[in-house]
């Protein structure tokens, strides 16, 4: 089946009828082969997540990452977190080849907003991290990590940041061609993975037409010690989009299904997940004065899972039903104000859980309605303002540990504001400053039982109150044609910060707790106290060469975050530090680059934890178009962890247990016309 998938890829490479057809909000000059710096600096990547006005990269006051899908295929990441792997400050849960999250500054689950194409990712991620994110590399044209005033338009669960996974679902742009497409196949070497992917975009009239598909299989894959056990994953998903065009507006809407079934290397169980997600994107060009454009975005998702042992028997099915809603409209100048977007948001989250886990947390219902606001204001030629304000009501019903039915109701108010300072041609210069509250989310509040994924016993508190995140922000831009510098320094101060401690006590299914590890499961406490939260990251690129055969590119990066809570302890699973190195050759035939890194130790971590040891991880890629005339016809091999050293995630549960994959090395059929 590997071989006839790669196969079929090659052929279709061949295949004179396909070619890409992309958003242009998702290509950008520097995706494309030999492009010079002086060519894309005044057209650098527009980011749509991080305002609500197209804006380029470098016109936001805190610093937004984007990776593009050819990013993406020559890092090999499996999954979102893996797709992000070389953007500072950003790590993974790591906790399954099918449960990896992003972390972000050291902030995860109820804290990152994971998004697709603006619109909640609807699953159960944030209740564990052995439950997977439902959304797949495969399917992405990009992936943009925002931070800043922009996270306001999304909640108060982004004090980390958002993560939105931005593709062409439901089509935002009437194609050019009448029919055009993309294929990619590739085989890796650490879990015998075979994967490919395809997508069609057509149009008809004034009609869009979309569909796209993958499937991914991996064994259990190798490590520097042999294989990890029941680390392997198969997965597959497919959609179709349809979006009708009249003047400068539109509307549309999708269908879209995922499926996975995946082990969890640190049990003896596997995941079966599906979701089914329903999705609607209108785009209404009023141009009346101050009225400019209402979006309406809008999904449903019916989402489940269950933890199944080896002889199919089923512990546990968690399901979720969500529905994520937004209107957003655009207003012309007021005053000094040159942009402003009003929004409201509604969301309606239905869980409930059935088996032997069922304790772990009863059916809850959480019902939210926001408005917020943003806007822009240019004080001077090279002096900027932008603000957002959001208020929201969120109710949390659910029944905790003392079995009577409680709701709880919160308003947080969250503001944020930043400056951007052109000093110069090449310098820019950000500072942001936010104040975001955030109501505790129902696994917080209403946890009350055993969980076999991370193997920990947890109890929520219904008393908790409204967590609160002070953040400071600067950042520096520098962009002298040749030299790219960008990196910013941070620091939170969170009141009642929320979450999970472990107690050092062990405890059965039945929540029988004792002082020593007699039992299977290590309890775990919700509680809140003030934290601190400070770091550092960055990242520069050398053009050496820069010329028409070209370019040749030294960088490096690095990013560090320290948390320790009010009392003087460390906040629980904390990324390390990190700092690396390496070269780029980009040119129309030739793609080649490596980057080595090194992963510091962890030897501050949380209380009953334990330390991860550092480690050096050496990735590299060379991408081949041999045909100039048809540059999107490309053969590509990826290695990754080329020192096959031994790599554990100090951000997971189950670190002791698990060892990331060894050696891996890829090779890549693609498909497409640039």
């Amino acid at each position: 089946m590997r071989t006839l998938l790669l196969a079929g890829a090659a052929i279709a490479a061949l295949s004179p009828s396909l070619a890409l057809a992309q958003s242009p909000s998702t290509t950008t000059a520097k995706d494309t082969p030999a492009t010079s710096r002086k060519a894309d600096a005044a057209s650098a990547p527009i980011v749509v997540t991080a305002s609500p006005f197209d804006a380029r990269i470098d016109e936001t006051p805190a610093i937004t990452a984007k990776v593009s899908a050819q990013s993406m295929l020559l890092t090999g990441g499996a999954s979102i977190a893996g797709a992000l792997q070389d953007v500072p400050g950003v790590a993974a849960s790591g906790f399954a080849a099918g449960a990896s999250r992003p972390i972000i500054r050291g902030m995860d689950s109820t804290r990152v907003r994971m998004l697709e194409n603006g619109i909640s990712s609807a699953d159960v991620s944030d209740i564990g991290p052995d439950h997977g994110v439902p959304i797949d590399p495969l399917a992405a044209r990009s992936i943009e990590v925002v931070r800043g005033a922009g996270t306001l338009r999304y909640g108060s669960q982004a004090i980390g940041g958002v993560v939105n996974v931005l593709n062409n679902r439901v089509p935002t742009f009437l194609p050019t061609e009448t029919i055009s497409g993309e294929v990619t196949g590739s085989y890796g070497t650490a879990a015998d993975t075979a994967q490919t992917s395809a997508l069609i975009d057509a149009k008809a009239g004034n009609f869009a037409i979309h569909a796209d598909a993958f499937y991914r299989h991996a064994d259990d894959y190798d490590t520097p010690d042999g294989t990890q056990a029941n680390s392997w994953f198969h997965g597959h998903g497919e959609s179709g989009g349809l979006s009708y065009f009249f003047g400068d507006s539109h509307i549309g809407a999708a269908v879209e299904q995922y499926n996975a079934s995946y082990g969890i290397p640190s049990d003896d169980t596997h995941i079966v997940m599906k979701q089914t997600k329903y999705i609607s994107r209108d785009v209404i060009d009023i141009d009346s004065g101050l009225l400019q454009t209402l979006t309406i975005d809008a999904g449903y998702a019916d989402y489940q899972h269950s933890e199944v042992e080896d002889d199919g028997t089923i512990d546990t099915t968690f399901k979720n039903k969500e529905f994520d809603g937004h209107a957003e409209l655009k207003l012309g100048a007021i005053g000094p104000l040159s942009n402003t977007a009003v929004g409201f948001e509604y969301g309606h989250r239905k869980f409930r859980a059935i088996g032997e886990d069922a304790s772990y947390l009863y059916p809850t219902t959480t019902e939210n309605e926001a408005g917020y606001i943003f806007t822009e204001m240019p004080i001077t030629d090279s002096l900027k303002l932008q603000g957002s304000g959001r208020i929201e009501h969120v109710s949390v019903a659910g029944t905790p540990a003392s079995d009577i039915p409680t709701t709880r109701d919160f308003t947080p108010v969250s503001g944020a504001i930043g400056a951007l300072w052109t000093a110069s041609s090449a310098i820019k210069i950000g500072l942001n400053f936010s104040s975001t509250g955030r109501a505790p989310a129902q696994t917080e509040l209403f946890a009350r039982g055993g969980h076999d994924g991370p193997n920990t016993f947890e109890t929520g508190d219904p008393t908790l109150k409204i967590e609160r995140a002070n953040s400071l922000e600067a950042s520096l831009r520098v962009d002298t044609g040749r030299l790219r510098f960008e990196g910013s320094l941070y620091s939170t101060w969170f009141n009642n910060y929320i979450y999970g401690e472990l107690t050092g006590r062990t405890c059965d299914d039945d929540g029988v707790c004792t002082d020593d590890d007699s039992g299977e499961l290590k309890e775990l406490n919700y509680t809140q106290q003030n934290a601190h939260f400070r770091g550092a990251e960055g990242q520069a690129s050398y053009a050496i060469v820069d010329d028409d055969t070209g370019e040749f590119d030294f960088k490096v990066m690095a990013d560090y975050v320290r948390a320790t809570l009010d009392d003087g302890s460390n906040v629980p699973r904390i990324p390390p530090y990190r700092v690396g190195g390496g070269f780029d050759w980009k040119s129309k035939p030739l793609d080649a680059g490596v980057m080595l890194k090194y992963v510091g130790r962890q030897d501050k971590f949380g209380d009953y934890d334990t330390a991860t040891g550092a480690y050096y991880d050496l990735g590299a890629h060379i991408a081949w178009r041999p045909f100039a005339e048809h540059q999107g016809i490309e053969f590509a091999i990826v290695g990754q962890n080329l020192t096959n050293d031994v790599q554990r995630d100090a951000a997971a549960f189950n670190k002791a247990e698990v060892e990331m994959p060894g050696r891996n090395v890829r090779f890549v059929v693609k498909v497409a016309t640039l």
